[in-house]
């Protein structure tokens, strides 16, 4: 059998305290290992790779993302709750993870379970460790949230993270969910937390402190604990990346919630509304409006000690290869392209788009060295975001004309204006909405020009041959 060359690339990184490592994974036993790598850029359809490209590349760069030699279209497809033959066209990040990790159709808010009948669903990393491959998620997110929850999960609904959010729960915004039936006292599996603390997930890398610092159901002691009871050793520095044990599964959580993210508008600008004089609000074919004056994407100042994606994709590689013969499977998500969307703030979305490119890199380095690795980039739905002329295509008439949304007006690196406008909810409402557009995919192997988010499942338990 032939031995690969040692994975060399961007694995050596500064991570906190301006400390540099190097991560690399054990050499391969055979070729013959097969892994699979799909990378999830929450909410990223082509408008959101495009604001990317164009601030971090230019007009005429290209991103990583735009050099994988394959590239097709997905559906998403998303039912109603109650009566699943009915589709419906915009979907949410549960129910379209589901599809990717099941190759199910299911409803908006569901984790890893069926609609209406609330049957759960078996995962392609669930398959793929009892076929002995060695499973991982990691996620800018909480890993407790719905992209990443979505593929080591069951649950009936998102928002149920953690043990006080199971019953009659606010999960955010006066929103009330309730999972009772999913108790452990009823016979379920327990909250996300709980599910993941007791799970034989090799890798799990990301954001979430708080749903683990939660007492278990009806036992005294955080979920953490429970989580190194089951062999975990539990992280919460960057700099511990470089210090972890293979003979034992990983947890690492760097953050409360939500990671930060890495770039912020100027002095914390999001999008703003434009001003209309008083004249062109009694009469549009008048007066003039005021536009967001032009503005720049800086760091972010929370981003700092945090890992970065491609650490944690690093340490999550590394930790994989030398945990199994067979291979692995490994979900990584760039979750706040679509968070930061949401909140109107699209250099937040620029900053974690260029997250999720260094991920593809770290993975596209290693499968250089490691050729049976399938890797997969797509979304799990679109979000809003357009990218619209700074000064109407209109303005040669003699009337104001304006974008109705939320508007930032960036400062690009070639010094000139991207307009980017969000238009799905009103000004004093506080978040955008979800597209139902088709969303992207890209592959290192070829691939159907168009296929629906189940067969993406179909396309991974093909690769590791389940």
């Amino acid at each position: 059998m032939k031995h690969p060359k040692v994975f060399k690339s961007i694995l050596s990184a500064a991570i906190a305290f301006g400390m540099a490592t190097t991560l690399q994974p054990a050499a391969a036993e055979s070729n013959d290992k097969r892994n699979v790598i799909l990378i999830i850029g929450d909410g990223m359809d082509d408008t959101q790779v495009t604001i990317g490209r164009n601030y971090l590349e230019g007009a005429q760069g290209r991103l990583v993302i735009d050099n994988m030699p394959y590239r097709g279209a997905v559906q998403v497809l998303t039912v109603h709750e109650n009566d699943p033959s009915k589709f419906i066209y915009v979907a949410d990040s549960a129910n379209s993870a589901t599809s990717m990790a099941t190759g199910a159709i299911t409803s908006r808010g569901r984790i890893g379970t069926s609609a209406k009948d609330d049957k759960d669903l078996t995962t392609i990393a669930e398959m793929a460790k009892t076929s002995g491959f060695a499973t991982g998620i990691v996620s800018t997110a909480n890993v407790t949230d719905a992209t990443p929850a979505s593929f080591v999960a069951h649950v009936s609904s998102r928002g149920c993270e953690n043990p006080d959010m199971m019953v009659n729960a606010e999960a955010f915004a006066g929103v009330i969910v309730d999972c009772s039936a999913d108790t452990k006292a009823l016979g379920g599996k327990g909250s996300i937390a709980e599910q993941i603390a007791d799970a034989d997930i090799d890798v799990v890398l990301g954001g979430g402190q708080k749903h683990f610092n939660k007492n278990a159901e009806a036992m005294p002691k955080p979920l953490f604990t429970v989580a190194q009871d089951n062999n975990y050793q539990y992280i919460t520095k960057a700099k511990q990346l470089a210090q972890v044990n293979p003979n034992q599964k990983l947890l690492g959580l760097f953050s409360e919630s939500t990671m930060p993210v890495r770039m912020q508008g100027e002095n914390g600008r999001g999008s703003e509304a434009p001003k209309p004089s008083f004249l062109n609000k009694v009469d549009w074919r008048v007066g003039d409006v005021e536009m967001p004056a032009p503005m720049k994407c800086e760091a972010n100042p929370e981003f700092e000690g945090m890992p970065n994606l491609r650490d944690m994709t690093a340490a999550a590689i590394s930790h994989l290869d030398a945990r199994s013969a067979n291979g692995f499977f490994l979900m990584v998500e760039s979750a706040s392209i679509d968070k930061q969307s949401h909140a109107r703030k699209p250099c937040g979305q620029i900053g974690e788009m260029q997250q999720l490119d260094e991920s593809l890199k770290v993975a596209l380095d290693f499968a250089k060295e490691n050729p049976n690795t399938l890797i997969l980039v797509t979304a799990d739905h679109g979000q809003a975001a357009q990218i619209l002329p700074d000064g109407s295509l209109f303005n040669a008439m003699p009337v104001a004309v304006y974008p109705m949304g939320m508007v930032s007006r960036i400062i690009t690196p070639e010094g000139q204006i991207m307009a980017v406008n969000y238009a799905t909810t009103p000004h004093g409402f506080p978040i955008e909405e979800h597209t139902g557009t088709t969303v992207p995919l890209y592959s290192n192997q070829p691939i159907p020009a168009m296929l629906t988010q189940p067969e993406i499942f179909n396309l991974l338990k093909d690769h590791l041959q389940l």
